[in-house]
């Protein structure tokens, strides 16, 4: 696996396979990997001659400095777990500068009002630098195709907008969320938490199973009622959000219209670690 640390080496790298005509998957990270990951790299290497991870810690798309801060890292960590995988053929893993040449500012986007919606009002401003990575990652690796995991599902909607509007050449495969034993969605901020609070974080899961089953069954009202009293219980836990929204237009709604997908969003903050999750309604 070749491990690329600037952009200039990763140029060289691309120029070289795009001339031997092979097809390149893309799948960028924050680090911290997990099996969540990996589960994007196995689907890309079924679809494509090349896969490519990143690794950067996009500074823009936090709102919370204390949480940027807190991000975990280990990029050699990263790196074995990559090359033990032998799902990924190179790695990028850029300098700041690389990504942001100037000063660490994000462009504005216009994603339809996607970016309005769910985490677009909690967190102002934090599409617009996944919008600002992801594209500048994109013009960099020239992917023919993309994978992004459905746990941030938003984000993915987010990324498949960008792509139509910038007219990129690059298919956007969503993947499953990949889960824990006990139902928790992978997610690199689980590593803050105590075990004992990763386990009995496993309500939330079960929370969303069970929305499911009270889908078109009661009412949306009636549905969010439960779903508060449940995490009311909850020690060391507070419900940031609960939602059900059109899948296409990420709208929330009071009332299920048979000729549409829906989805179930929640965001739990465990012990200050903020967690999401969400789960499409049979």
């Amino acid at each position: 696996m070749e491990v690329l640390k600037n952009k200039k080496t990763l140029q060289d790298f691309i120029e070289r396979q795009k001339e031997m005509g092979k097809r390149i998957g893309f799948a960028p990270t924050m680090g911290a990997l997990h099996n969540g990951h990996l589960s994007l790299y196995e689907v890309a290497r079924n679809e494509n001659d090349l896969v490519i991870s990143s690794i950067f810690v996009n500074p823009t798309q936090f709102n919370n400095p204390d949480d940027l801060a807190k991000y975990p890292r280990d990029v050699n960590r990263d790196i074995l777990i990559l090359e033990n995988s032998g799902l990924v053929d190179a790695v990028y893993i850029p300098e700041i500068t690389d990504i942001y040449p100037e000063k660490a500012e994000s462009h504005h986007y216009d994603f339809d009002g996607l970016e309005n919606e769910m985490e677009g009002k909690s967190r102002p401003g934090h599409f617009d630098g996944v919008g600002t990575v992801v594209e500048e990652l994109f013009r960099q690796i020239q992917p023919d195709n993309a994978y992004f995991g459905e746990k941030d599902f938003q984000q993915l909607a987010i990324i498949k907008k960008l792509v139509e509007k910038k007219h990129f050449p690059i298919k956007i495969t969503g993947v499953p969320i990949y889960r824990a034993d006990n139902g928790l969605a992978l997610s690199s901020r689980n590593q803050r938490l105590h075990e004992d609070r990763r386990e009995a974080s496993k309500i939330i899961y079960e929370t969303l199973k069970k929305v499911n089953d009270w889908f078109r069954v009661i009412t949306v009202p009636e549905i969010k009622e439960r779903v508060v009293d449940i995490f009311d219980h909850q020690h060391g836990m507070k419900l940031e959000y609960f939602m059900i929204a059109d899948e296409n237009s990420l709208k929330e709604t009071d009332f299920f219209y048979k000729d549409k997908s829906y989805r179930a969003f929640i965001v739990v903050v465990v012990d200050g670690v903020r967690l999401i999750d969400n789960m499409h309604l049979d």
